[in-house]
């Protein structure tokens, strides 16, 4: 077998610490920090194999590779590839699956009761001095619930969805998997998309985004939101409308938001959920809901995995 040339074009989005083992076959791997769209052409045009995270592959990309045979998503979300362009040129595309279904809902709910819970302007309430101020051994200045009793909605019911709603159902939380929004008839296990707007004290999102689910949660969903609930969105920036969230928030129709995601990421100075990350009921985290050390050494041995079976004539986790 010829060396079959890989390029990885975005290593930076692991952690340094996580091994990429060699794959069992001739090869030559070409490896980048990151890669910007404008480069993206020329480093894949002698290429066999590219793996990318985040790294925009495009359509006249793909189309000035042709040795190209394999793009190994290093994700579960594929959208940074021209699904199209692949299918026309006979591309395979792969990607990762079922690897975060530890980290992904432990974070969730790290969001969810530290909100619950108003566990940040707490602790920086008594780094101010609050405490001392209070004259007493505790101070009410920020609400606090219990999870157990009260419900969770949960959008997207795929393997981290159901491990977000094993994790309510601990809590004592009464858990609501709701349909695809705008599709009726799946079955009794599945409670209709507007009623889980409505009665959920807790909405959490576990969808891949594509034009379907852009903006899945935007001014009507906000107003179906009777009980003021917590939004939790730890899958993609696009499925809220953030413009739409600042009004929520600021008309108070929920009661905070925890989320690990942005339309833009990074999102910059001026990106409206930078401005919504200072205000004591939500919480921005830097897309790190995936990251323990535990399940980004998985994605990288399934990455690998992936690849040897694609050159082994066994291509798994198919995209295209």
């Amino acid at each position: 077998m010829d060396k079959i040339k890989i390029v990885f074009l975005d290593r930076d989005t692991l952690s340094p610490e996580t091994v990429l083992r060699a794959p069992q076959f001739p090869h030559e791997i070409i490896t980048y920090a990151r890669s910007t769209p404008e480069e993206v052409a020329s480093r894949i045009a002698e290429a066999d194999v590219v793996i990318t995270n985040k790294a925009p592959v495009s359509a006249a990309a793909i189309a000035g590779a042709s040795r190209l045979r394999l793009i190994a998503v290093a994700a579960t979300g594929y959208d940074i590839v021209d699904i199209e362009a692949c299918k026309a040129a006979k591309i395979i595309v792969s990607n990762i699956r079922n690897y975060a279904t530890n980290t992904l809902p432990e974070h969730t709910f790290a969001l969810i009761l530290a909100l619950r819970r108003s566990i940040v302007p707490y602790r920086q309430s008594v780094i101010d001095g609050r405490w001392e101020e209070a004259s007493q051994f505790c101070y009410f200045d920020f609400p606090i619930a219990d999870l157990a009793g009260s419900t969770l909605g949960v959008v997207g019911d795929g393997a981290l969805g159901k491990s977000v709603a094993r994790l309510g159902e601990a809590f004592g939380m009464r858990v609501l998997f709701s349909t695809y929004k705008g599709v009726e008839g799946m079955g009794p296990l599945y409670t209709p998309f507007d009623d889980v707007m409505r009665q959920s004290d807790v909405i959490t999102l576990h969808c891949p985004l594509m034009p379907a689910t852009r903006n899945l949660i935007s001014r009507r969903e906000f107003s179906l939101m009777e009980k003021r609930p917590l939004l939790i969105n730890t899958s993609r920036g696009g499925l809220v409308d953030e413009e739409a969230l600042e009004e929520a928030l600021d008309s108070n129709r929920i009661q905070g938001a925890g989320f690990d995601v942005a339309t833009r990421e990074p999102p910059g100075a001026d990106h409206i959920m930078r401005r919504l990350a200072s205000r004591s009921n939500v919480i921005l985290t830097p897309h790190v809901a995936w990251a323990s050390r535990e399940s980004i050494q998985g994605l990288a041995d399934q990455l690998i995995d992936n690849i040897e079976a694609f050159l082994a004539g066994e291509p798994r986790n198919i995209v295209v």
